[in-house]
C-alpha cells in the first residue's frame, strides 16, 4: 500500500496494478486514488471502465496496444471480472511486454495467487492485498473521522459501536454518517445514540439467538429469527451461521481449555479481541456435547431441506425450538 501511495506522490506509474482483498471501502479508496491520479478528469477518450465476468481479454489487449489520443497514457480499469480466478493466457503473456503508454488497473475481491496472470503482474506490476482491518487499526480510523466532525466518544462506547457494526469499513462508514446526522449539535456520540440508530449486523443477531438458546428463552430465539426473516434474510443463510456459531463456540471451548488467554484465542480463531469474552462466556453456558450435538443437528437439518423432506423456513424454526427448549423436554 506505501508503494502505491508512493506512484501516486510521485507520478511514476507501473504499467499494470492489482488492487484486491476483502476490505471493500479500502479496495475503492484506492481505485479512485489511483484514477484520479492517473487521468485528466473529463478525458472519456483515453479512459475505458469494464466490469462483471464477462469481459474479453483480447477487446483488452486490443484497446492497450492503441496509442492514447493527445495523452500520455490510456488507462484501462477492470472489476470484479474473476480473470485472476480462471486461465488467462494471453493477458498473462502480454503483460511480460505491455505498451508503454497503457495503464491497467484491476479491481478484485479474491485472486487466485497460483495462476500465472496473477503472477504476471506481481512481477512487472504493483499488487496490492486490502485485507480486513485489525481492531486496533479500525479503532484509530474511528476516532480520526469522529475528530474531523469534532465528535468524542469513550472507549466504551467505542468498543459497543465496534461490537454493533462489525469490521467492514464500508459499513463503519455509513453507521459513522448516521451518527454524525443524529448527534448533530452535540459533540458526544454516547451508546444511546448508537443503539438508536445503529444497525445491528447478522453476526450480532446469531450470537443473540444463540445466547437465548443456550438461555431456553424460546421466545427471544424464536423472534429474533422472525426479525431476520422480515431482514430477507434467507433461512438456509440464517442455518449457515448458527452452524457457524456452534462451530466458534467449540473452538473457543476447546482453547480455553489448553489453557489459552483471550490474546490468543482472538488469534487462533479471527475473533475481534473485544468480544472473545463473550464468547467464553456462551460456550460456557453448553456441554462439550450439547455444541457437538447441535452442530450435528444443523447439518442434519441441511440435509432435510436439500433432499426436499422439509422446507427452509420450518426446518431452521423447528431446530431452535427444539434445542431452546428445556433439558428435560428436548431429553
Amino acid at each position: 500500500m506505501q508503494q502505491l501511495l508512493e506512484d501516486i506522490k510521485n507520478g511514476s506509474f507501473a504499467r499494470v496494478y492489482l488492487l484486491y482483498g476483502e476490505e471493500t471501502y479500502l479496495r475503492l479508496q484506492y481505485r479512485d486514488k489511483l484514477k484520479k491520479a492517473l487521468i485528466p478528469d473529463g478525458d472519456t477518450m483515453n479512459y475505458h471502465y469494464f466490469e462483471g465476468k464477462g469481459v474479453e481479454t483480447a477487446q483488452l489487449i486490443d484497446l492497450a496496444e492503441t496509442l492514447p489520443f493527445f495523452a500520455e497514457r490510456r488507462v484501462i480499469v477492470v472489476e470484479n471480472s474473476g480473470l485472476f480466478k480462471k486461465a488467462t493466457e494471453d493477458l498473462a503473456e502480454y503483460f511480460k511486454a505491455p505498451a508503454p503508454s497503457v495503464c491497467f488497473v484491476f479491481v478484485e475481491t479474491e485472486v487466485d495467487k497460483r495462476g500465472r496472470l496473477y503472477k504476471a503482474v506481481r512481477d512487472t506490476g504493483r499488487v496490492v492485498e486490502f485485507a480486513r482491518q485489525n481492531e486496533a487499526t479500525l479503532q484509530k480510523w474511528i476516532l480520526i473521522q469522529l475528530k474531523k466532525e469534532g465528535k468524542r466518544i469513550t472507549q466504551n462506547d467505542l468498543q459497543f459501536f465496534q461490537q454493533r457494526v462489525g469490521s467492514d469499513m464500508e459499513n463503519i462508514s455509513r453507521e459513522l454518517e448516521k451518527l454524525f446526522c443524529y448527534t448533530m449539535g452535540r459533540d458526544v456520540i454516547t451508546a444511546a445514540d448508537i443503539e438508536a440508530v445503529c444497525t445491528r449486523q447478522i453476526g450480532n443477531q446469531i450470537f443473540d439467538m444463540v445466547e437465548a438458546i443456550a438461555m431456553r428463552r424460546q421466545k427471544q430465539a424464536l423472534d429474533l429469527y422472525y426479525d431476520l426473516l422480515t431482514l430477507k434474510e434467507p433461512p438456509m443463510r440464517i442455518l449457515f451461521l448458527i452452524a457457524r456459531q456452534f462451530n466458534l463456540l467449540m473452538q473457543v471451548r476447546q482453547l480455553k481449555r489448553k489453557g489459552l488467554d483471550e490474546k490468543q484465542i482472538a488469534e487462533k480463531t479471527g475473533l475481534r479481541s473485544f468480544v472473545v469474552r463473550k464468547y467464553v462466556s456462551q460456550s460456557a453456558r453448553f456441554t462439550w456435547e450439547e455444541l457437538k450435538e447441535a452442530l450435528t443437528a444443523c447439518v442434519e437439518t441441511e440435509e432435510a431441506v436439500k433432499t426436499g423432506q422439509m422446507n427452509d423456513r420450518m426446518s431452521v424454526e423447528l431446530l431452535i425450538i427444539a434445542y431452546s427448549g428445556e433439558k428435560e423436554r428436548r431429553a
